[in-house]
């Protein structure tokens, strides 16, 4: 038997072979994972990750595939997905919470409110789970989460150990960290402020409605496309202004509501919204001089 087969065989529960990725992607776009692996616990994603040093199986994690553009041909390896195990929230005191990875962001900014913790009502506007959230240091209104994170649990992939890292031992810039990919992120604790529930429900509200006016909802797309760097201008008015805004390739397009979400608009491919990608990045270059960063994230093969 080979190592692969006593692998799957010793988790056969939790894993799964040729598994379709496309539902696990808000584009629903992507090929297959090789092995989709969703351990039980933290003591079983341990035990895996130990016997996967014999294997050697390329890990890739995955989150709630908000910001994730899974190409056709899929993903080689192992794709890990923490599950509702890993999602659980904690008070741990008047003004920190402990939250599992797989945590939803809204659902950490609706508990978040139920006790009494101001500051993170901005994560009820950013799609994803809290893990994804501090390694890209997502963000909106001004908010981020460097500005509001104590600490985390991760998992070492080389030593397959459990540590802490404190805030102060992360450097965040916009929508990144320095956070190595060898780390699994298993919790977090976020340090909030003590506010009264209904001033914490109004900002909440206000945020919540700013981004229904600008934002489109209830369509195929994994949010901002490009990042907004230090240009003079946003991602979305150098798109429009390169007239970038009207493009396609097959049923990939660009939303009429907001130029940097790209969608699939029924039946594209991930090869299409890659093109239409590389179709607005040549685009904005030549014209205006720009050359825009990507800020969803491109895996597979």
């Amino acid at each position: 038997m080979s190592l692969n087969q006593e692998l799957i065989k010793k988790f056969s529960n939790n894993i799964s072979n040729n598994t379709n990725l496309s539902n696990y992607s808000w584009f629903n776009l992507g090929g297959p994972a090789e092995y989709l692996f969703k351990p039980e616990d933290k003591s079983q994603l341990i035990e895996f990750l130990e016997d996967n040093k014999k294997n050697k199986l390329q890990i890739t994690m995955l989150g709630a595939g908000s910001n994730t553009l899974i190409r056709d041909n899929g993903i080689k390896g192992v794709v890990i997905k923490l599950g509702t195990s890993f999602s659980g929230i904690n008070l741990i005191s008047q003004d920190i919470i402990e939250v599992g990875a797989s945590a939803l962001d809204r659902k950490v900014s609706n508990y978040a409110k139920d006790h009494g913790i101001g500051n993170l009502e901005f994560l009820s506007c950013i799609p994803g789970s809290i893990g994804g959230a501090v390694i890209m240091n997502s963000g909106c209104y001004n908010y981020d989460i460097s500005k509001v994170l104590y600490s985390i649990n991760v998992i070492d992939k080389r030593d397959c150990k459990e540590k802490e890292i404190k805030r102060d031992e992360i450097e965040f810039h916009y929508r990144g960290s320095s956070l190595s990919d060898e780390l699994i992120i298993i919790s977090v604790k976020l340090k909030g402020k003590k506010m009264s529930k209904d001033s914490i429900e109004k900002k909440q509200n206000d945020f919540i409605n700013k981004k229904k006016l600008s934002q489109p909802s209830q369509i195929k797309t994994c949010g901002s496309t490009f990042k907004n760097l230090n240009s003079k201008k946003k991602a979305w008015e150098l798109i429009k202004e390169t007239g970038c805004d009207k493009f396609f390739e097959g049923d990939a397009k660009i939303s009429e509501k907001h130029c940097n979400f790209f969608v699939n608009n029924g039946k594209a491919k991930s090869s299409d919204i890659e093109k239409l990608i590389n179709k607005v990045k040549k685009t904005v270059s030549d014209k205006a001089g720009v050359n825009l960063e990507l800020e969803i994230k491109i895996i597979g093969e």
